[in-house]
């Protein structure tokens, strides 16, 4: 029977074999490691206050437009049209060329479920080819 001080769900007690401990521990401290070079690598900016003007965005809103922090991003949408799209003619014919012929093996896929699922009726209901034949020769 286990004491009243074991913890089922803590790290110091996984019951893994050694091999599967090392392992994992290898790969936490490669991974630690690799953080740290990275952390290292990483260019530093300057932290000392800079006196260059930068340049500000422009803000293309209505002078009614206020925007309301406390009501998130969803609410400070503002509506936009697209009106125009500029694609070279060359890319678009290459497009549609492409696509083409990625429709083809799906054609050819609908074309013989719905031969399939043709056959299938003719074998259950019998009666349609004669009333088939009757639509198409009124005689």
């Amino acid at each position: 029977m286990t004491g009243s001080d074991f913890d089922p769900l803590s790290d110091e007690t996984e019951d893994l074999p050694r091999t599967l401990r090392r392992e994992k521990e290898a790969r936490a401290r490669e991974a630690r490691e690799r953080a740290a070079q990275e952390r290292a690598a990483a260019p530093t900016l300057s932290m000392g206050t800079d006196e260059r003007p930068r340049p500000q965005p422009q803000i293309y809103a209505s002078a009614d437009f206020s925007p309301d922090p406390a009501a998130g991003p969803a609410q400070n949408l503002m509506p936009a049209t697209v009106r125009n799209i500029d694609v070279p003619f060359q890319h678009l014919v290459l497009f549609f060329l492409k696509a083409v012929f990625a429709s083809i093996p799906a054609l050819i896929l609908l074309t013989v479920v719905l031969w399939t699922l043709g056959a299938l009726l003719e074998l259950a209901f019998p009666w349609l080819i004669k009333m088939k034949i009757l639509i198409s020769f009124p005689n």
